[in-house]
Protein backbone atom coordinates (compact mmCIF):
# COMPACT_ATOMS: atom_id res chain seq x y z
CA UNK A 1 0.00 0.00 0.00
CA UNK A 2 1.58 3.41 -0.98
CA UNK A 3 0.91 6.58 0.66
CA UNK A 4 -2.00 8.56 -0.46
CA UNK A 5 -1.64 11.60 -2.08
CA UNK A 6 -2.23 13.73 0.92
CA UNK A 7 0.17 11.97 3.61
CA UNK A 8 2.64 12.20 0.11
CA UNK A 9 2.03 15.67 -0.05
CA UNK A 10 2.67 16.94 3.51
CA UNK A 11 5.57 14.74 4.07
CA UNK A 12 7.05 16.49 1.04
CA UNK A 13 5.57 20.06 2.24
CA UNK A 14 7.45 19.27 5.82
CA UNK A 15 10.89 18.02 4.06
CA UNK A 16 11.18 20.48 1.63
CA UNK A 17 14.18 22.97 0.30
CA UNK A 18 12.06 25.65 -1.73
CA UNK A 19 8.29 25.81 -2.79
CA UNK A 20 9.02 23.04 -6.12
CA UNK A 21 11.44 20.77 -4.47
CA UNK A 22 9.93 17.82 -4.67
CA UNK A 23 12.91 15.24 -5.02
CA UNK A 24 15.65 16.14 -3.27
CA UNK A 25 17.94 13.58 -1.11
CA UNK A 26 15.84 15.30 1.95
CA UNK A 27 12.51 14.32 0.54
CA UNK A 28 13.08 10.99 -0.63
CA UNK A 29 14.74 9.86 3.33
CA UNK A 30 11.45 11.23 4.48
CA UNK A 31 9.17 9.63 1.83
CA UNK A 32 10.94 6.29 2.31
CA UNK A 33 10.90 6.99 6.37
CA UNK A 34 7.23 7.52 6.24
CA UNK A 35 6.41 3.94 3.95
CA UNK A 36 8.52 1.84 6.65
CA UNK A 37 6.79 3.11 9.49
CA UNK A 38 3.82 2.00 7.52
CA UNK A 39 4.86 -1.61 6.86
CA UNK A 40 6.17 -1.72 10.07
CA UNK A 41 2.52 -1.81 11.37
CA UNK A 42 1.79 -4.19 8.44
CA UNK A 43 3.94 -6.25 9.52
CA UNK A 44 2.53 -6.65 13.05
CA UNK A 45 -0.54 -7.36 12.20
CA UNK A 46 1.29 -10.04 8.96
CA UNK A 47 4.42 -11.87 10.53
CA UNK A 48 4.40 -14.50 7.29
CA UNK A 49 4.30 -11.64 5.09
CA UNK A 50 8.06 -12.19 3.33
CA UNK A 51 7.12 -10.53 0.09
CA UNK A 52 6.82 -7.54 1.41
CA UNK A 53 9.32 -7.92 4.34
CA UNK A 54 11.82 -7.99 1.41
CA UNK A 55 10.57 -4.89 -0.02
CA UNK A 56 10.72 -3.09 3.73
CA UNK A 57 14.82 -4.39 3.60
CA UNK A 58 15.45 -3.06 -0.29
CA UNK A 59 13.70 0.54 0.88
CA UNK A 60 15.75 0.44 4.47
CA UNK A 61 18.78 0.10 2.29
CA UNK A 62 18.09 2.54 0.11
CA UNK A 63 17.22 5.17 2.86
CA UNK A 64 20.43 4.19 4.06
CA UNK A 65 22.64 4.62 0.81
CA UNK A 66 20.62 8.44 0.82
CA UNK A 67 21.79 9.82 4.12
CA UNK A 68 25.40 8.47 3.61
CA UNK A 69 25.15 10.46 0.64
CA UNK A 70 23.28 13.69 2.80
CA UNK A 71 25.85 13.31 4.73
CA UNK A 72 28.66 13.72 2.92
CA UNK A 73 27.71 16.98 0.95
CA UNK A 74 26.10 18.23 3.91
CA UNK A 75 26.71 17.53 7.38
CA UNK A 76 24.90 19.67 9.65
CA UNK A 77 21.85 18.72 7.23
CA UNK A 78 22.20 15.40 7.96
CA UNK A 79 22.36 15.93 11.28
CA UNK A 80 19.06 18.18 11.54
CA UNK A 81 17.33 15.26 9.01
CA UNK A 82 17.86 12.83 11.11
CA UNK A 83 17.12 14.52 14.61
CA UNK A 84 13.31 15.53 12.71
CA UNK A 85 13.09 12.14 11.48
CA UNK A 86 13.46 10.24 14.99
CA UNK A 87 16.28 8.22 13.29
CA UNK A 88 19.06 6.77 15.27
CA UNK A 89 22.97 7.04 14.20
Amino acid sequence: MPLNAQDKGAVVKKYQRSTSDTGSSEVQVALLSARIEQLSGHFKAHAKDHHSRQGLLKMVSKRRKLLDYVKTTNVEGYRELISRLGLRR
